[in-house]
């Protein structure tokens, strides 16, 4: 299995897709990376986050509009965090998310 690498990681080592020859590595690390975003749930969660005015949700309001547990969408979020795609950050007893759009630039340069 591929270790997962936060994808600012894979900016200094990924040329953009399609750009030039990727090695066995760089393919490697790029999948890693699609792979978090593949999950439709993942992405949808990316999509609510990012459609709030200051671009953060609570995970209590996450839930609903999924229609998954609080626990399965803690998963997920869990997952886009150690990609590097969201931060976290704790207020009293409610985690909040928030994009980290410098990540998410990074991403969509290496797909050109």
């Amino acid at each position: 299995m591929v270790k997962m690498k936060t994808i600012a990681t894979l900016a200094a080592t990924c040329p953009r897709l399609l750009q030039g020859a990727l090695d066995a590595d760089e393919a490697d690390r790029l999948a890693a990376a699609l792979r978090v975003i593949a999950d439709p749930a993942r992405l949808r969660l990316l999509s609510l986050i990012q459609a709030q005015p200051d671009h953060e949700a609570c995970v209590c309001n996450l839930t609903e509009p999924l229609g998954l547990s609080q626990p399965t969408v803690s998963h997920h979020l869990k997952v886009l965090r150690d990609a590097g795609l969201v931060e976290r950050e704790q207020r009293g007893n409610w985690a909040y998310y928030r994009t980290a759009s410098d990540q998410l630039t990074i991403l969509q340069s290496l797909l050109g």
